[in-house]
């Protein structure tokens, strides 16, 4: 082991649509979790890996955490979430600089869980702010409610005050060898995150014509002399959203296609062929054994 290292587990945790996933990926330089406007865009958690000469923080970006939520894709989201309280080094939780609502109140009474483990508060958008001020009171009101080991305020999308939020992470993480290799940026397969790129770009493209009752298969991996061969299926929940999906003339899945093999092409810096099917499973985000078949029980997919 050595002792001028050092390498440990952070949290970034907060309500859906906060900016967690934004800010794992800006800290690590490099896309890792899929981002967009809607909420419950981030469903498992997701290990995204920073790593200097001297330090490796390991973040576990975790889907937002919901209230009063019964559908089983929910519950598994959620309990993926909090299984990432265990055995960190650190957390942080991450809120608005203009915005607080019941699904904050809810992730701020789970951080009794957190028992020792220091809580950094992350005060996201703040160049949304004329008046930087503005934003005290809410500070005050957090401040009283939880022993916060720090308060820092960031722009996750903007970059602002990011190496400050490094910093306070690395002084707090023990110090030891690193976990994984300096060049690796996530302990997500290749097929994963290719899932996740092509779920990204369903979800920005539909916006609520489709609700978040989408998920990706990969059905064939071929990695050929000059082109890698992908096809993937999408599972939509009722015939009337694989119509909305495929478009008029197959324009819309073919836009989904294009876009998402452009990423991927950056993602494994190679030639893609990519083949997107629409195939319909009624209910299956309220199914426990049709979840876990698609990977969200906290396990890892493959």
């Amino acid at each position: 082991m050595s002792e001028s290292r050092r390498c440990g587990l952070v949290a970034i945790i907060g309500r859906p649509n906060v900016g967690k996933s934004t800010l794992m990926n800006h800290l690590i330089g490099q896309k890792v979790s899929i981002t967009s406007r809607k909420p419950q865009t981030t469903r498992h958690r997701i290990h995204g890996i920073l790593t200097r000469d001297d330090c490796q923080i390991v973040f576990a970006d975790t889907p937002g955490i919901h209230t009063g939520q019964q559908r089983a894709l929910n519950r598994a989201m959620n309990e993926a979430a909090m299984s990432a309280l265990s055995d960190v080094d650190a957390i942080c939780f991450m809120v608005d600089s203009d915005k607080w609502n019941e699904g904050d109140e809810h992730v701020l009474s789970l951080l009794a869980r957190a028992g020792d483990i220091p809580v950094i508060l992350v005060v996201n958008k703040v160049d949304r702010l004329d008046d930087k001020a503005a934003m005290l009171p809410l500070l005050d009101k957090l401040n009283q409610r939880h022993d916060f080991a720090e308060v820092i305020p960031v722009s996750a999308l903007g970059g602002h005050n990011l190496d400050v939020l490094e910093q306070a992470l690395v002084s707090r993480l023990p110090e030891g060898d690193f976990w994984f290799d300096e060049d690796q940026l996530t302990d997500r397969s290749l097929r994963f995150m290719a899932a996740e790129i092509i779920r990204e770009k369903v979800v920005r493209q539909l916006g609520q014509e489709v609700p978040h009752q989408v998920t990706v298969e990969i059905d064939l991996w071929e990695d050929g002399p000059r082109v890698t061969d992908i096809a993937a299926t999408i599972l939509v929940e009722r015939r009337g959203q694989k119509k909305i999906l495929i478009g008029d003339k197959g324009e819309r899945i073919k836009s989904i296609g294009t876009q998402a093999r452009r990423d991927i092409e950056n993602l494994i810096e190679r030639r893609v062929m990519l083949n997107l099917w629409v195939k319909i499973k009624a209910g299956w985000s309220d199914d426990d054994r049709a979840l876990r078949s698609l990977g969200y029980d906290n396990s890892r997919q493959s």
